[in-house]
């Protein structure tokens, strides 16, 4: 970490590109973060300019938020889980309807170092982004990140969201 960073340099580095290379093409994002609990827009708003790009980031931890702040319907968290596909969809769907962004990236996974079970291991981190006009198929990715620990699961998925955020 450089003197007087908040953040790893490698998040840092991306972000600039994601407020950089947004800016340029005129989009504004938004984002629905559960276990990175607001490390991506910490990133993004790190960056001078982030204004211009940033519409709002929602942090929605628990199950009532997602279901209260961006409109998840209790029967996906029921059904799949908060650690799903479906519900990272309807979070990015709900964050999109809830800002006057053009993007929505959301994240939800198991960062540990318990909570994990034998279908959603430690590090099982799901990503989904949604575009507008384009709100049909989901768009979204499980990844299966290494336990190392909480921190680096952490940092892992906000690597991720950030590389999602780009145009």
């Amino acid at each position: 970490m450089e003197h007087g960073a908040l953040l790893p340099e490698d998040i840092d580095e991306l972000a600039r590109r994601v407020v950089e290379e947004n800016r340029a093409s005129g989009r504004k994002v938004v984002l629905a973060e559960s276990c990175t609990g607001g490390l991506v827009a910490a990133a993004l708003t790190e960056i001078p300019g982030s204004s211009a790009v940033l519409d709002r980031g929602f942090v929605t931890y628990s199950n009532e938020a997602k279901m209260e702040s961006l409109g998840v319907p209790l029967d996906i968290i029921e059904t799949f889980g908060a650690v799903s596909i479906a519900c990272v969809w309807a979070m990015a769907k709900g964050a999109l309807q809830n800002s006057g962004a053009d993007v929505a990236v959301a994240i939800s996974g198991v960062a540990g170092p318990d909570g994990g079970t034998t279908l959603k291991p430690v590090g099982t981190v799901v990503f989904a982004r949604v575009v507008r006009g384009q709100e049909g198929e989901p768009d979204g990715e499980l990844k299966r990140f290494e336990p190392t620990s909480r921190a680096d699961i952490r940092h892992q998925a906000t690597v991720c969201a950030l590389e999602l955020l780009l145009p």
